[in-house]
């Protein structure tokens, strides 16, 4: 018997209408489009305005349409893990939300929070699941609405990050093509960058704590940009070596979308060209755990059965990793 492995067998995403430019950015903040431009890379942003919508509504479209693609009852779903810091609520999960407002209700359902590596981790927990030969369809969701926890009167965080959600499908393949390896790492010493810092049970919301402004994210740039760099280049190169690939053998590079910079790094770090890189940033900005599957939604037309791909991702707290897959269709 072949050993299962499990496969991306399809791919869903959506963003909201609304658009945030720099040229409205410029409006709100001291700040122009150049210098966002410059050194971020992004040009405007999606933000879920819809009163009361919050990250299962972004997710529910994107889960629906690959539903659609596959013609599969929502019953048939065994599994859906989310990955977000921006859930509907602390409890229940959102991936629980997630699978009553999509019908599967044989499925059950998780959060992974992970920040901007949410999804390659989740991915990760999904594919283990697959390869059990206890599931046959695995839902893995990146969500988050960045826009309910950014300060838009901080313009070193305000201009960096949108809305989105992207979701794959995960079923058992027996042929050499799926997800073949992952490298995942973490410091909890990077929380001192990257973090917000109430709302938990360290520091409860409290009058005080949102007077203060402490349920908005909070970034040390130069510190994460640095820690981004590094962590997101040494780590897909130590994949590359791990699996004997070279960047001649890999047809995408599908970064986290937090800033060209650090995307170009990773890029030259394993010696691939430009035009094998999945970028979207100036589009949508950083959608947390969303920016991979929606690069992998807007390719999808342009991938190919057999196709080498790397995922490679640097979140908060700190979180990184790499992800190799052989495209299954």
């Amino acid at each position: 018997m072949n050993k299962i492995s499990a496969a991306i067998t399809s791919v869903g995403g959506y963003v909201p209408e609304t658009k945030l430019t720099n040229s409205d950015l410029e409006k709100m903040i001291d700040t122009s489009d150049e210098w966002i431009t410059t050194r971020t890379g992004i040009k405007e942003r999606r933000i879920l305005r819809t009163p009361g919508a919050a990250s299962s509504d972004m997710a529910v479209p994107a889960v629906q349409e690959i539903l659609r693609k596959k013609n599969i009852d929502p019953k048939e779903i065994d599994c859906i893990v989310c990955a977000t810091v921006t859930p509907d609520m602390l409890f229940p999960a959102t991936a629980n939300l997630i699978g009553h407002k999509i019908g599967a209700t044989n499925a059950f359902g998780f959060d992974l929070s992970a920040a901007c590596s949410g999804f390659i981790y989740a991915l990760s927990v999904g594919t283990a699941f697959i390869e059990s030969g206890r599931y046959k369809k695995v839902i893995v969701v990146g969500v988050d609405k960045m826009s309910s926890i950014v300060d838009y009167t901080d313009r070193t965080t305000c201009i960096i990050f949108g809305d989105g959600a992207g979701a794959v499908l995960l079923e058992p393949s027996t042929d050499e093509n799926g997800i073949i390896d992952a490298i995942l790492k973490s410091d909890g010493s990077g929380k001192d960058y990257l973090h917000m810092k109430a709302g938990g049970s360290a520091k409860p919301a409290s009058i005080e704590t949102v007077t203060a402004g402490d349920h908005f994210i909070y970034q040390e740039g130069k510190h994460v940009f640095k820690f981004a760099v590094t962590g997101m280049a040494d780590v897909s190169q130590e994949l590359l070596e791990k699996n004997n690939l070279t960047g001649d053998d890999i047809d995408w590079l599908v970064p986290h979308q937090a800033n060209l910079r650090i995307i170009d790094a990773t890029r030259s770090r394993i010696g691939l060209a430009e035009e094998k890189v999945m970028i979207n940033i100036h589009k949508y900005g950083n959608t947390t755990a969303a920016t991979i599957p929606l690069c992998l939604w807007e390719w999808e037309s342009k991938l190919k059965k057999g196709d080498n791909i790397v995922l490679a991702a640097f979140g908060g707290g700190f979180t990184w990793g790499a992800t190799y897959i052989k495209w299954a269709y």
